[in-house]
């Protein structure tokens, strides 16, 4: 069984913005040149203050001692070593977890129509709203010692707070929209009828799933699973609440930076943040390959249906 890479309702949207970004094109050629580079000019000049500088800055900073210095700061140190390996273990845990819960949720809210449903979208939404670092004290007042749980969980023998599972809990929470909120408009753009179509041919819900629906979405969920792990990896308010900040047990990436800064360790603490910086390098471009992959996917599979329909008339 095979099926269209993109639906047909959104091969239109794609048309449509298609047409829409031609005469927006069109539109920006006809203001004066002078307009156009002083809008360019202010752009330039805000990105380069706000973002490369910073970015130089911390380069610089972490490579100001030599490769070496580098080395051994990152390397050499075995509470940042533990840092880095606390990082990988809790952020694909929590991408891992807001990956299935993200699909299931998209699936529900757009094949499906029940009570509550505009109050589930809004619950996805809700770690946008709220402050990390609330976040973070409401998970100790549920699972800490002293908290709702804490005696059940302490009689059992389970430690939620100032251990990995908490910080796990707080990193899947401040990422829990991403993925979701990806997925939501692209299977309500894309619609259920290939979907009916592969079910009324005789195929299973799981070949339904893998062989249309996932090819469907491929593009918007990795788009979301790259910006759910930057943002695990770079969390630090609600994981400074609940892990403690235990040196070389509960120190993720970015508390082991904010602790070497403190102690006024100056060039070791740019080094770390200078991996963190990688990451955010390396998201943002795999975000222009998914997005530019996805753009011309679309704008294909409406230039193949465009043709299609002049090719069947009379």
């Amino acid at each position: 069984m095979s099926s269209a890479p993109v639906s047909r309702p959104l091969q239109r949207s794609a048309a449509k913005a298609a047409v829409g970004s031609v005469a927006a094109s069109r539109i920006a050629r006809e203001d004066p040149a002078a307009v156009r580079w002083l809008l360019t000019g202010l752009a330039l000049l805000v990105v380069g203050v706000l973002v490369v500088v910073p970015v130089a800055n911390v380069f610089w900073q972490a490579f100001r001692g030599g490769l070496g210095a580098y080395w051994r700061a990152i390397a050499g140190d075995p509470d940042t070593l533990a840092a880095i390996r606390l990082t990988l273990t809790v952020a694909p845990i929590a991408v891992a977890a807001n990956t299935i819960f993200g699909l299931a949720a998209a699936w529900t809210i757009a094949r499906f129509r029940f009570p509550g449903r505009a109050f589930l979208t809004s619950l996805i939404d809700l770690p946008f709203s709220v402050s990390p670092v609330v976040a973070g004290l409401s998970l100790v007042l549920l699972f800490g010692l002293q908290g709702y749980l804490g005696p059940w969980l302490r009689a059992h023998g389970w430690k939620i707070i100032f251990a990995t599972p908490g910080i796990v809990i707080a990193t899947a929470f401040v990422t829990f929209p991403f993925v979701a909120r990806e997925l939501i408009p692209t299977m309500e753009a894309l619609g259920d009828e290939e979907e009916m179509a592969a079910v009324s041919l005789g195929a299973s819900g799981w070949q339904t799933f893998r062989r249309v629906t996932l090819p469907n979405v491929k593009w918007g969920l990795l788009y979301g699973l790259i910006l759910c792990n930057a943002r695990a990896m770079g969390e630090f308010g609600a994981v400074y609440v609940v892990s403690g900040r235990i040196t070389g047990q509960t120190d993720t990436i970015p508390l082991r930076v904010e602790k070497l800064f403190q102690e006024y360790k100056t060039p070791e603490s740019f080094a770390v943040a200078s991996l963190l910086t990688m990451l955010a390098l390396v998201t943002l471009v795999l975000k222009v390959f998914f997005e530019e992959r996805r753009r011309r996917e679309l704008a294909d599979a409406a230039r193949m249906e465009s043709a299609a329909e002049e090719g069947g008339r009379p």
